[in-house]
This record gives C-alpha cells, structure tokens and sequence, in this order.
C-alpha cells in the first residue's frame, strides 16, 4: 500500500513519546484507525485508549495492523522495522533519519523477502484528504489538505506542506499526498509513487516534486513519458554548488549525476511541465475556470 486508505488498521511504533503521542493524537482526529502501539516498557497499558503491546509481533495477535509508522531513533529503528516486517505488516512508514546505512540496507532485505512495502526512511508520511494520515505531515489541517484530484508526490515534507497549501487556495484538492523520503535509500521510489498515482482512478493530475542528487526523477520521467495523466513538476536545488548536501542527505550532486539541470532536462523531454518556483504549479495545473479539474468549495484560511 502507498496511497492511504481509511480502512488500514495502523500500528504506532514508539507511540508513548513525546511526538508519537501528538502526531497519534492527530491521525486519529482525522479518522485514521489506530489500533495499537509499541513500548516495551509500556506493555499492558492503554495510551490515548489503544493497547500498548512490547512488540510489533505481540500487537499482531490481538489487534491486528496493515501499516506500521515509527517514531523511533536512529539506533532502534533497524530492530523495530524488523519487528513491524516480520509481525506482517504491508507497509512500513519509516519517519526517521540518520539511521546507518548497513541497518537501512537489512530492512530493505527483509522487506523484500516479506514482500513489505517501506516508505522512506525519512518520510514526513502520507496523506489522503478526507480520509487520514499516516506520519508527520499536517493532514489534520483542512486549510492545507482538502479532498481532489491531485495527486502530489514529494521528497520533502516541508516543500510539500506548501505545494498543498498554495494547491488548496487555488481551489485544487488533493487525491492523495505521498512522501517518499529524502535519504539516499528509501523504500518507495519516485517512480513506483508516480505508477501508483497513474492507476488510482481518484488521481486526474500529478504534481511531482523532486529535488537535486540520485536519479530518481530521471526514472520517474521514463515512466511519465508514457501517461496519459498530466505531470507537473518542481525541483528543489536549482542554485545549489555541486558536491554539498542541500538539506536531505539524498540532495546532493555529484559530477553531473542528479543535476538540476539533467533532471529537469529529462521530465520536459516526456513532457512534463517543469515549474521554476512552486507558486507557479496551480497555474501549470490549469486551475482557471473550465481546466476540467474540480475545484474544492472550501475557504483555505492562512495555515
């Protein structure tokens, strides 16, 4: 699963800390079916009126789960992924950065034996208007996220916060917003997003927002080339010096792989629209009147 739906049980991993117990609080104001969560030392309590089990393998017995989110540190994250994979989850929302390439790289492993689906590592999460949210990105704020048919795909969490939002003032909902994470290896690629949008029959329109380093982009516009659905897209890192780290540990250019250029280069050749700053993507979209896309009748506030 990487498009959020309301009727996936989800499994909060570190569920009783501090940011796990606010973004919990608010996934389930949105509607999201929370229906357990992890502390080892915790176990056998309620928190926020959910069992709180040792393990993810524990929870599975008693309340079982299709998503697992974590809000875990960097050093823990590898054995609660494990127990998230092995305890059955579909999918694995991994919220955490930083965390050791060798652990990423086993998580991945068992993922794919498991035939797991890992979102991120460091993901903000994804969001399904009207329906709920899985991480941290504001899916609980209406003037940010309102139901539509746009589609929005991003590395970054914040860049896509305020691609919502100026989508929403333009009156353009959003069929669902997946964060795919800004490390060097996540689970869940430009790509295989942009395939999961194309066959969601919500889905009329795509915003893509890439930023510089990998060629994940490039990858996605081999895939773009062939849609019927139009892509618009936004690139972060137009101005940043080859061989520095802009922000995520995946933005960085070196030589001419993952250049702003070379990426934007690539989604025009398959004809993407590519805007230069993320203002302009509702009027790429079309959003005037009689653009064939609906406009929501929401009134979007100041976030």
């Amino acid at each position: 699963m990487i498009i959020y739906r309301q009727t996936a049980r989800v499994l909060v991993q570190g569920i009783t800390g501090k940011q796990g117990t606010f973004w919990t609080q608010k996934m389930m104001e949105c509607g999201t079916q929370v229906v357990a969560g992890v502390n080892p030392k915790r176990a056998g309590e309620q928190h926020l009126g959910v069992p709180v089990y040792a393990t993810a393998q524990a929870a599975r017995a008693e309340s079982p789960f299709d998503v697992a989110v974590m809000f875990i540190p960097p050093a823990m994250a590898r054995e609660a992924a494990l127990d998230a994979i092995e305890a059955g989850a579909r999918t694995v929302v991994i919220l955490t950065e930083h965390i050791p390439s060798l652990d990423v790289i086993a998580i991945h492993h068992a993922a794919a034996r498991h035939r797991t689906r890992i979102i991120g590592p460091n993901t903000a999460g994804i969001v399904t208007p009207g329906e709920g949210f899985v991480g941290i990105m504001p899916g609980h704020n209406p003037n940010i996220f309102q139901p539509g048919q746009i589609g929005v795909i991003s590395r970054s969490g914040s860049l896509g916060t305020l691609i919502c939002l100026n989508l929403t003032r333009a009156g353009l909902g959003q069929s669902a917003f997946l964060g795919i994470g800004g490390d060097p290896m996540i689970g869940t690629t430009t790509r295989d997003a942009l395939q999961a949008l194309d066959e969601d029959p919500r889905t009329r329109a795509i915003v893509l927002v890439g930023e510089i380093g990998g060629a994940m982009e490039e990858a996605a516009a081999e895939y773009a080339a062939g849609m019927a659905k139009p892509v618009v897209s936004f690139i972060a890192g137009r101005a940043s010096p080859p061989g520095k780290k802009m922000g995520h540990a995946g933005a960085i250019v070196s030589g001419t792989l993952g250049s702003y250029e070379g990426k934007r280069r690539a989604l025009e050749s398959a004809g993407v629209a590519v805007a230069d700053t993320p203002a302009e993507i509702s009027g790429l979209l079309g959003a005037g009147p009689g653009n064939g896309l609906p406009r929501s009748t929401a009134h979007a506030l100041p976030a």
